[in-house]
């Protein structure tokens, strides 16, 4: 007898497309717990450029990997994996379902598929060359590099995701193999009974979206925020440091330049990412894609309707269940 797949839930889509609030009447619907999919919200004390919910938002809802690590520390995929493999497990046995709620594709993707990450070594003196390089000519120039030699993850990767272009380097010069080939070469079986949603909607709604999240960002502090962290010695190469709304900040705090330049280049660099972010979902199979547009608050039904066929339990959910059986529901 095949032994029974443990359920997932998965809610994914482009930064400001309306994760947070539809993860959390999910969440107390199917009695769920909210594994964290974005990797700045692991950070403490970057709230506002992350976006990170509340804790009086979370409607006492438990959220995990949101304030596990200090800025100055890295934090992968595969510590994402990592942590995932042993949570999953963890709330399925409290009775709960399993729900992955963020828009870092490779985060996801690696959980949802079981992926196999390089176990290549490193090279101290190949990363120092390279990191040289970015020092004296830009990141543009190391992304330049990548871009010739492997364009797929040039393309999916930003110039000033420094610490992972020079890893996508590394792992070809160390295995002579490209990233994008180890990732394509994945297997796409999921080990769980996997329900993917994806939010999307009309790409100049969303980059309005964007755009008037940034202005709130910006009211409520996010200048303070970036320089609060700089002035507490948290280094601008740290890779909490090159996320959206951190790294366009910094050149501003440091006099290069204005405060109206530094929000605009934060817009455009947020709308590609969203776009990034859309192109990589797109890639991924089994995705049940909903419109997060001004209907959406029709297609909640759909939505419920999709899970209960998927876990084979009963349309009849409510807030008040006291467990999550994974599919023994009749």
């Amino acid at each position: 007898m095949t032994e029974r797949k443990q359920p997932l839930l998965v809610l994914l889509g482009p930064t400001a497309v309306g994760k947070t609030q539809l993860s959390l009447e999910l969440a107390r619907a199917w009695n769920g717990e909210i594994i964290s999919g974005d990797s700045m919200q692991v950070y403490r004390g970057m709230d506002i450029g992350t976006a990170k919910i509340r804790s009086e938002e979370q409607m006492g809802i438990t959220h995990h990997l949101i304030d596990i690590r200090d800025p100055e520390d890295p934090y992968s995929a595969a510590d994402f994996q990592e942590a995932c493999s042993r949570l999953i497990p963890e709330i399925a046995a409290r009775g709960k379902l399993p729900f992955i709620v963020g828009g870092t594709g490779l985060y996801i993707e690696s959980v949802c598929y079981g992926y196999e990450f390089s176990k290549a070594s490193s090279d101290e003196s190949y990363r120092l060359e390279l990191q040289q390089m970015a020092d004296v000519h830009g990141p543009e120039a190391v992304h330049a590099l990548l871009a010739e030699r492997d364009p797929e993850s040039a393309a999916r990767l930003h110039a000033n995701d420094i610490r992972r272009v020079i890893r996508a380097l590394e792992i070809l010069h160390l295995t002579g193999m490209k990233m994008s080939e180890q990732l394509a070469g994945q297997k796409k079986e999921s080990p769980y009974e996997l329900c993917l949603l994806g939010l999307t909607m009309n790409r100049s709604e969303l980059y309005r979206r964007i755009e008037r999240r940034i202005d709130l960002m910006m009211e409520e502090g996010l200048v303070n925020e970036v320089a609060g962290l700089l002035e507490r010695g948290v280094p601008q190469h740290a890779v909490a440091m090159q996320g959206l709304g951190y790294k366009e900040l910094v050149p501003y705090l440091q006099g290069q330049t204005s405060l109206e330049e530094a929000v605009v280049l934060l817009k455009r660099d947020t709308r590609r990412f969203a776009k990034r972010q859309l192109s990589w979902f797109r890639h991924m199979k089994d995705i049940q894609w909903i419109d997060a547009g001004e209907n959406f608050h029709n297609n909640l039904d759909t939505i419920h309707a999709i899970l209960a066929g998927k876990f084979n339990v009963s349309l009849e959910y409510t807030t008040n269940q006291s467990s999550f059986d994974g599919g023994n529901s009749q």
